[in-house]
């Protein structure tokens, strides 16, 4: 919303400086994103007097002027104007000046003469649309004093940034009352006069010339009309040129530009009629149709052909539609230069219906864009009055004695309870009644101060038409704040006890997660709980699986966001898409979230948390003492091990995963993690299928751990244990096995016979080779096992015995070979 601070003057007085101005708006939930000179383009424009004027000796329409652009500066300047003269005061666009249309001024010669200027018409510097001539400054001036001083061109525009909630803010009426509670003294509105002068009523009546019917008074509770005759269409005068381009508004004609005046005065929209197209006299307000109707196309003021659902309001007349209601006027009964007779709409429309009926048919006209957000009901006839009277005066029009005011569904009045003391305490303040009746009062909120003295203290507030954002007691105690300023509310405390509080354990959980996972050099992804509707089938999942039930979204944003997401792996999937994308080959990703499945009809969708992992790259980058090395299966294993270690599960399980249980995994690189029977997730490398779905180009590995299963496998209590007093031995075994035996097995084996020895502390895969020369199906396995006593130093006696029995133990269990 652009608010001129000249035309905002004609209704209230505003001494404060544009900047001043836009911090109090800002500051009152009125956002100001900038403020912007209107003549700011007038740099390097002054006043300067024609000293001399002679023949161009080359040009017969051109003429040499000296010219005196201030403290004794002689300028040469050829000039085209018929009307350029010796003695003449006129603008003179000096050497570096940009003038509308990025027309660059720089000294030049023409026809062999020196120029080092210009002088301009009104035209060429948007002050007016005389073209004819350069402006001829009437009066006395000081040459070089810049024009804009010297007319006192001086104006702002503010650019407001609104909130859907304050469309009264939408006019610079609604500016203007806000700017006057804001200053002090407070001052009121002064609203224009939108009285008819007797000179310009007819004697005809309106109501012989045009009737209205409103067929569906849900959706349009009020029409009201005026109509005007002996219309004469033309431009519009200089002043409401320069109101209309200010706030950035195109002209088009007196009449369509009176009518976006009063719409930007006042926020009601208005809409003119030639009345000579209006069939058989008659506006109908009805639906484009009945529900099962073909959709009816419609061809609106911009010459665009929409399609309309029957469901969408019309302004028919009696034989067709001539506007969409309250988006945009049809091209079947625009005003042009041969119209006479004009009837303005000025109404009130449903918002809703005019939101869903803008967004169908992608038109975002000023007029929706009011309506959509509630119009003052009350203010129809006010608009209404304000267009008539100046098209009469600015179009030599009379008007029709009479108004049609077709008002079926009237708009209840307001009054909300307030409680002061209620008030005080939600806003920790200590206004009185009389204070907060006199700040409520200032944006002309009405006060019944009888029934306070009835009812225990409680103010009756009458909420004005136009706030059609206030219906109970947290909204006028917002406009209470707002309005006294939020900077003056000191800061205050609740009383509360100082007693601690022990945190839930899930956000501990979550934070310990985070902690774990940037440690390992993950960055932490956020994704939309929206997802495509196709995700599953780009993840080769099918019914009956669960993620299949995806929960689907009534208004999405877009195709991309369409149903809740079941799965935490195409957000991961697609976010490695984009920065690989960009050239971001090594990726480490994770991410915290719900994922939702759809239980039954009317009710709500099941919420299950996850966290999910994924990495994809190398391990390292490239350098002189190092080659690149691609991330493998392993390096998730890795991190999936190190982060169960971080929360202390041990005795975990990675179990090869069923045909058909993670079909987005690459068969024989997917697994499940398990602890006593526990399902906490999968882990495994993305099949290229699916990675080709989303676009990846690379190999990708991910991993996701259900946070319930997660929480219900973390240990009830950690024990330390004491550093060991004696020393370690270690020792290595190598055995040769079929290529078709799992380490993950022999590592259960040894850890089943060290719980019974006991003197076994630790032990590992520490080498893995394969090779020709021991077998093409056989595979070189190398163990490290750690030997330590908690009561003495241990001897090769010691543990020779146990060694040899757990080597014997895995060559009978594996069918295993020793080397050589």
């Amino acid at each position: 919303m652009k608010v001129s601070l000249s035309w905002l003057r004609e209704y209230i007085p505003v001494d404060l400086d544009p900047k001043d101005l836009s911090d109090r708006l800002t500051m009152a939930g009125l956002e100001v994103d900038g403020v912007e000179s209107l003549y700011d383009y007038l740099d390097n424009v002054v006043v300067a007097q024609v000293v001399q004027a002679r023949q161009h000796p080359n040009a017969d329409k051109l003429t040499c002027c000296t010219v005196d652009i201030g403290k004794g500066e002689l300028f040469p300047i050829v000039c085209g104007a018929p009307n350029v003269r010796e003695g003449m005061y006129v603008a003179c666009a000096l050497p570096g000046a940009v003038l509308p249309g990025d027309f660059k001024i720089k000294k030049s010669k023409l026809r062999g003469e020196p120029s080092h200027g210009m002088l301009c018409s009104a035209a060429e510097l948007m002050l007016a649309h005389d073209a004819s001539g350069i402006m001829d400054l009437d009066g006395e001036f000081v040459t070089g004093t810049p024009l804009e001083s010297a007319l006192k061109l001086t104006d702002a525009v503010l650019e407001i940034d609104l909130t859907p909630n304050r469309p009264d803010c939408l006019s610079l009426i609604g500016v203007a009352r806000e700017i006057g509670a804001l200053t002090e003294p407070r001052n009121k509105v002064t609203l224009p006069d939108v009285t008819f002068p007797e000179a310009k009523m007819d004697s005809r009546d309106i109501h012989d010339f045009v009737s209205v019917r409103i067929e569906d008074p849900q959706l349009c509770p009020r029409y009201t009309a005026g109509m005007l005759f002996d219309v004469k269409v033309g431009p519009s005068p200089v002043w409401l040129k320069q109101r209309l381009e200010a706030v950035g508004l195109s002209c088009v004609n007196n009449v369509v530009d009176i009518t976006n005046f009063v719409m930007m005065e006042t926020g009601q929209p208005l809409h003119a009629f030639d009345y000579d197209n209006i069939a058989k006299s008659k506006i109908i307000v009805r639906t484009a149709g009945k529900p099962g109707d073909a959709p009816l196309e419609f061809t609106t003021l911009d010459s665009k052909v929409h399609k309309l659902d029957p469901e969408m309001l019309m302004i028919c007349d009696g034989e067709k539609p001539v506007g969409i209601a309250g988006v945009m006027g049809g091209e079947n009964s625009e005003i042009t230069d041969a119209t006479t007779r004009v009837l303005v709409e000025s109404a009130y429309f449903n918002p809703v219906s005019i939101r869903r009926t803008a967004k169908r048919t992608g038109i975002a006209s000023d007029a929706s864009h009011r309506f959509e957000r509630g119009v003052d009901p009350e203010g129809t006839l006010f608009a209404l009055n304000r267009a008539v009277s100046l098209m009469a005066q600015f179009c030599s029009a009379t008007i029709a004695r009479g108004i049609i005011d077709e008002n079926p569904v009237k708009t209840p009045p307001v009054t909300i309870d307030l409680s002061p003391k209620a008030l005080n305490v939600r806003l920790g303040t200590s206004f009185s009644a009389d204070e907060i009746a006199q700040i409520l009062g200032s944006v002309e909120f009405g006060i019944d101060k009888k029934a306070a003295q009835k009812d225990d203290g409680l103010l009756q507030v009458h909420v004005p038409s136009f706030r059609v954002d206030v219906a109970r007691p947290e909204d006028l105690s917002e406009e209470v704040a707002r309005l006294w300023g939020y900077n003056k509310i000191e800061t205050s405390y609740p009383l509360i006890t100082a007693k601690g509080r022990t945190l839930a354990s899930r956000p501990v959980l979550r934070g310990k997660i985070r902690q774990a996972m940037t440690g390992f050099g993950f960055c932490e992804a956020i994704n939309y709980n929206f997802i495509r509707k196709d995700a599953c089938a780009r993840m080769a999942i099918e019914d009956p699986d669960k993620r299949t039930r995806m929960v689907e979204i009534l208004n999405p944003i877009s195709d991309q966001m369409a149903v809740l997401r079941t799965s935490i792996v195409p957000g991961l999937l697609e976010a490695m898409a984009r920065n690989t994308a960009k050239q971001v080959d090594t990726l480490q990703l994770f991410e915290i979230g719900k994922v939702f499945f759809d239980t039954a009809p009317g009710k709500q969708p099941e919420e299950v948390e996850v966290v999910g992992g994924l990495i994809t790259g190398y391990r390292w980058d490239q350098t002189w003492y190092s080659k690149k090395e691609a991330v493998d299966f392993f390096d998730l294993k890795g991190v999936v091990q190190g982060l169960l270690s971080y929360f202390q599960i041990s005795g975990v399980l990675y179990e090869r995963t069923e045909t058909g249980t993670c079909p987005y995994f690459e068969p024989g690189y997917g697994a499940r993690i398990v602890k006593d029977g526990l399902v906490l997730g999968t882990l495994g490398k993305i099949a290229s299928g699916v990675g080709a779905a989303f676009g990846l180009k690379q190999d990708a590995y991910l991993f996701d751990l259900d946070m319930d299963s997660l929480e219900k496998a973390l240990p009830q209590a950690i024990q330390a244990v004491g550093l060991p007093k004696f020393p370690s031995i270690s020792r290595d075994m190598t055995f040769i096995v079929p290529k078709r035996v799992e380490v993950g097995v022999m590592i259960d084996t040894i850890s089943a016979f060290a719980q019974k020895q006991g003197l076994i502390e630790d032990y590992f895969l520490f080498d893995v080779f394969e090779g020709s020369n021991i077998g093409e199906d056989k595979k070189s396995l190398s163990f490290r096992v750690v030997y330590r006593s908690a009561s003495k130093t241990l001897t090769e006696n010691n543990i020779k015995k146990i060694h040899e029995q757990l080597s014997q133990k895995i060559i009978n269990d594996f069918q295993a070979d020793l080397p050589g």
